[in-house]
C-alpha cells in the first residue's frame, strides 16, 4: 500500500534550510527510506513565497501570487513511501526530522 507522508513546515523551518545540520537530517532520512527500499517518490518544496494559487470563480480563474498562507504551517514537501500497512506508515511518519512547529499528515494513495 501506497501511504503520502505529507511535510508541512512552520516559517522558521524554511529559514533553516540553509543550516547544514538541519539539511543533513533530511538527508539521512531520505537515505534511510531508499535504503529500506520503500520510498516511491517524494520532493521537497520551495517556500511559499514562489508559490502561485488559482481558484475557480465560477467559469473564470483567479490566480495570485504567493505566498497565500492560511494557517502557521505550510507544504514543505512530501514522501511516497509503499509498505505494507497505516501502522508502518505512521512508524516512519514519527522518524521524519521536523521541528515541533511542523507537522507530518499520513494519507493512503488513491487507488485507481
Amino acid at each position: 500500500m501506497q501511504y503520502a507522508l505529507i511535510i508541512r513546515e512552520a516559517a522558521e523551518d524554511f529559514a533553516r534550510r540553509g543550516d547544514p545540520v538541519y539539511r543533513d537530517g533530511w538527508v539521512a532520512y531520505s537515505k534511510a527510506l531508499a535504503q529500506a527500499g520503500i520510498m516511491t517518490g517524494g520532493a521537497g518544496l520551495t517556500g511559499p513565497e514562489t508559490g502561485t494559487i488559482v481558484r475557480r470563480k465560477g467559469e473564470e480563474h483567479d490566480v495570485q501570487d504567493g505566498p497565500y498562507p492560511e494557517g502557521k504551517e505550510q507544504l514543505g514537501g512530501f514522501y511516497l513511501i509503499d509498505v505494507p500497512d497505516i501502522d508502518t506508515a505512521l512508524e516512519w511518519a514519527t522518524r521524519v526530522p521536523i521541528s515541533d512547529k511542523g507537522s507530518v499528515e499520513v494519507r493512503p494513495r488513491l487507488q485507481m
